[in-house]
């Protein structure tokens, strides 16, 4: 079966890599709108009470949809289009990331930022300076989290026309080929692996030396 799948790569190489492109900016796309929006988000609902508990859940609450049913319902108005692919992997990867934030600055002890006005410092000297390199490591465990998600999600791009390496999944489901199959699965489970392995090691040489293992 894998000797069928290299055949089949070698034979429609052209077309994989399209499809890895397009796969791969439909994962960066949505963690770039995700990164930007939920880090500022993430920290004014540490913030406050009021903004924590109407962004929170209502994220939470979007997680309950499936993916698949928010392109679904994105395509009435955006049609089959990269744009519908874009917005169902940004809700996907919006919550993970608010989240760790929120919970990142939250969790900080507040010794530590009374300690840092007891030395002067301002309150932007203590969010750059103190609170973003302790929160650091909970926020790239969000961004961790979401990534790996928005990759294994992004093959429901194929369903809306949007491409990806989710084409020869679907193709290979249609035919009853399973080394069609794989010539999309195993891609996105070893760009899955890399993400995971890579932003681990990322927020291990984050960690405060006292908090490192």
């Amino acid at each position: 079966m894998f000797q069928q799948a290299l055949e089949y790569l070698s034979s429609n190489s052209d077309k994989f890599v399209t499809a890895f492109q397009q796969h791969l900016l439909l994962v960066s796309v949505p963690l770039l709108i995700g990164v930007v929006i939920g880090l500022p988000l993430g920290l004014w609902s540490s913030r406050s009470p009021v903004v924590s508990t109407v962004v929170i859940n209502g994220f939470n609450a979007l997680r309950v949809i499936p993916s698949l049913a928010i392109l679904f319902l994105a395509i009435p108005v955006l049609g089959l289009s990269f744009a519908s692919a874009a917005i169902a992997l940004t809700l996907l990867a919006m919550p993970p990331i608010l989240i760790s934030t929120d919970v990142a600055f939250r969790t900080i002890n507040p010794a530590v930022r009374e300690a840092a006005m007891g030395m002067g410092m301002s309150r932007q000297q203590i969010l750059q300076q103190v609170e973003i390199p302790l929160a650091l490591p909970v926020i790239v465990a969000g961004i961790k989290t979401a990534t790996v998600e928005v990759i294994a999600s992004a093959t429901l791009a194929a369903f809306v026309g949007a491409g990806g390496l989710g084409d020869f999944i679907v193709l290979g489901f249609a035919v009853y080929e399973p080394a069609i199959l794989l010539v999309g699965a195993v891609p996105v489970a070893a760009l899955a692996l890399t993400a995971e392995i890579s932003l681990t090691l990322l927020q291990r040489s984050l960690q405060p030396p006292s908090l490192a293992r």
